[in-house]
């Protein structure tokens, strides 16, 4: 929950689940170079999507709002101690853009779990990229993009069976909601990473994040969050979905271009899908699997056609 640029697929894709560094070429070598920071990703991904699982598991115990809640509070004290980020020296603009960040953050973490207490993990994931893959297409401006939002509705088409009729509505509004708050945390994220150094503004955002999330959180489940085992499992999920793949892909993002990044971080739905049928058996029908296939390939399609784009611009500009 990591930046280039809040105008290209890339962003849209990789910015909802890891800190922002920027991207560098492949190693020389080729694809053998990139094996190592290709496998961080998806290591990140893996453990964001099994942290969810974990989450869903503790619901029972703490409710959504009470698993948000430790998960923010969790990954903000250990980013905060991780990167110490300097109070003083912002302007009222550094302040104001990192508030926005962590309401975004706070929005999208709420809205995604009230999702996933309603429906399997793998279509609430789905249905939340959409977020980032609007913002794409809409960032692109291209007739081919066009394509790319039919599969995606093509997609949700598919997931919905026709009418969503074996999805709880509610769950779905949720989890769209949290795509639209995961669009708005990608823009805010890549303004936060241009106005504070290294990962300060993300520990800064993910702060006031669990400040304001706070009182939802006690007022929800009270005394339930200061049950050892309940906040044990709370902070498991922060270091499963915040802490540990914020890490992983920010040493990724060292070493890999931004458009592979975000390639591969259009397939977490397929991540949680799996994640939900090991950890809480949750298993697909066929429609289901062949949606889930059609918003990845929207989501990698917008990205190649944005980086195409880009690397035309620079040929026009080098000539």
């Amino acid at each position: 929950m990591t930046t280039p640029s809040a105008a290209t697929p890339s962003t849209a894709s990789g910015q909802a689940h890891g800190p922002a560094a920027p991207a560098q070429p492949d190693a020389p070598g080729g694809r053998r170079g990139s094996l190592g920071p290709v496998g961080l990703v998806l290591a990140g991904g893996i453990s964001v999507q099994f942290g969810g699982a974990l989450a869903v598991t503790l619901m029972p115990r703490a409710g959504a709002l009470g698993v948000v809640t430790l998960r923010l509070l969790v990954a903000a004290v250990v980013l905060m101690v991780l990167c110490r980020p300097r109070l003083r020296g912002h302007s009222r603009a550094d302040w104001g853009t990192v508030i926005v960040f962590g309401l975004a953050m706070a929005a999208m973490n709420g809205l995604f779990y009230q999702s996933v207490a309603r429906i399997p993990l793998g279509p609430a994931v789905t249905l939340e990229v959409l977020g980032p893959l609007a913002l794409s297409v809409l960032a692109s401006r291209r007739a081919v993009n066009l394509v790319w939002a039919a599969l995606a509705l093509a997609g949700v088409f598919l997931l919905g069976g026709g009418g969503f009729s074996g999805l709880d509505p509610l769950g779905v509004a949720f989890a769209l909601a949290a795509g639209a708050m995961w669009a708005a945390y990608i823009v805010f994220s890549a303004r936060t990473g241009r106005r504070f150094p290294q990962a300060d503004g993300l520990a800064l955002a993910m702060a006031v994040a669990a400040v304001l999330f706070l009182p939802l959180g006690v007022l929800e489940s009270g005394t339930k969050l200061l049950d050892p085992t309940t906040f044990a499992l709370g902070a498991a999920v922060a270091v499963l979905s915040s802490v540990l793949p914020y890490t992983l892909e920010l040493l990724a993002l060292r070493r890999l271009p931004a458009s592979t990044f975000a390639i591969l971080m259009s397939l977490e739905p397929a991540l949680a899908a799996a994640a939900g049928f090991l950890v809480l058996d949750q298993a697909l029908a066929a429609t289901e699997a062949a949606a889930i296939a059609l918003v990845i390939a929207a989501s990698m399609g917008a990205v190649r056609t944005q980086v195409g784009r880009g690397r035309a611009r620079k040929a026009a500009g080098g000539s």
